[in-house]
């Protein structure tokens, strides 16, 4: 028999039962359905913490005092004091890698403005962060270098905390009392959104990092260094000299370890995505035994076709039909059913995957690799499970095969 022959007796049995052959492939389209659906939640997660890192900016690094330590009981990363203002400014001035530093403070309060009042995180910077974070005025001005050195009482809000102590009103030029102390808001920050952690970014207020040292936390010591390399290629060479810089300053001796902590925008999307990347593996898994289920499907309703076709196989070999036209052609059928159950999947997984996107509200991202990875594996599942049906059928007897009732 020619190969078209075989094809056409196998599409011609397959839609002898057309309702068997669909309840069939509706294993294979919800388990190929369930497996794009499932890796687009994940890499829709994936990619949203990703995009969230590098909302932070760019090139960045950031330095934090290291962990204290007590005879064999350590207190964990950033109990130690030991940066310092001089500590950042060595760093802008020696460390030829780095582009931009914004020495970092923090104080937490109350805020007020006229009648409103708002609770919020208050952020110590310098005149350069918004340059690192990549982050914009949406009117008004950011404070300049002049008001670091100066410590002035001025701040700048973002989009939350200026709705909030503010309504609709222009809070530019307004005075709001921080623990007491009046500042000046100079501007308001652009939207900036939810971080990877599910915190609202615009629920802050920046400062110059000396105003909080001085009249807020009455804390001498920096809680952290944000800085940025010159550029992508220059963020190792820049965590280098920073190290070597700060080894030396705090007078640490080759054996002792550092007493700060430095993570590049590497280290923290890695962190960040890790979890994420997990659970795209998890989910994935899951979906795929709804893929095997449907394998085992399509195994036994081949087999129930080879029984009950026992006595056409036989009609089949006795006028020429070789034992691998009839593998041939069984193959086939199962595979016929994989691969349309797999089409269909793929068309059910993407709109599935936008429904679940609209109602529920989570990111998704569907690429080429679900899909393809999807449709690969329902065709091995076709040949997988459907060779041992083809192959009963065709290592049947003809004169057996005949006989049968």
């Amino acid at each position: 028999m020619k190969f078209l022959n075989i094809l056409l007796a196998a599409f011609r049995a397959l839609h002898r039962n057309k309702m068997r052959s669909f309840l069939t492939m509706l294993g294979i389209i919800i388990g190929v359905g369930a497996v794009i659906i499932m890796l687009a939640i994940g890499q829709g997660a994936e990619y949203s913490v990703k995009e969230q890192i590098s909302s932070l900016g760019q090139n960045i690094l950031i330095i934090f005092p290291g962990s204290q330590q007590q005879g064999t009981t350590r207190s964990g990363a950033g109990t130690m004091t030991t940066l310092t203002e001089e500590d950042a400014a060595a760093i802008a001035k020696e460390c030829p890698a780095v582009a931009y530093v914004s020495p970092g403070s923090r104080a937490g309060g109350q805020v007020i403005a006229g009648n409103m009042n708002w609770q919020t995180g208050i952020e110590g910077v310098g005149a350069s962060y918004l340059e690192i974070r990549k982050w914009k005025i949406e009117y008004g001005e950011f404070f300049s270098e002049q008001d670091v050195k100066a410590a002035s009482k001025v701040c700048v809000l973002g989009k939350t905390v200026a709705k909030n102590l503010f309504q609709d009103s222009d809070p530019v030029g307004q005075t709001i009392r921080i623990r007491n102390v009046p500042f000046k808001v100079l501007g308001v920050l652009s939207e900036k959104g939810q971080n990877s952690m599910g915190q609202d970014q615009d629920d802050v207020i920046l400062a110059p990092y000396t105003t909080v040292l001085r009249r807020l936390s009455h804390f001498p010591y920096l809680r952290s260094i944000l800085v940025s390399a010159v550029s992508p290629n220059d963020i190792t060479k820049a965590q280098e000299q920073i190290t070597s810089l700060l080894r030396q300053r705090h007078k640490i001796s080759a054996w002792e370890q550092d007493d700060f902590t430095i993570r590049n925008q590497a280290d923290i999307a890695s962190m960040a995505t890790a979890t994420s990347e997990i659970l795209t593996i998890l989910l994935a898994s899951i979906a795929s035994v709804s893929l095997i289920v449907g394998g085992i499907g399509i195994m036994n309703i081949m087999l129930v076709s080879v029984t009950e076709r026992t006595r056409e196989i036989g009609i089949r070999m006795s006028v020429g039909a070789k034992s691998r036209d009839i593998l041939t052609q069984f193959l086939i059928e199962a595979m016929v059913l994989s691969l349309l159950g797999g089409f269909i999947g793929i068309l059910f997984g993407v709109i599935g995957s936008k429904v679940v996107s609209g109602f529920a509200g989570w990111p998704t991202f569907i690429t080429s690799f679900s899909i393809l990875l999807s449709f690969g594996f329902s065709i091995l599942i076709g040949v997988f499970f459907g060779f041992y049906p083809a192959r009963k059928a065709a290592m049947l007897n003809p004169i057996d095969a005949l006989r049968y009732e």
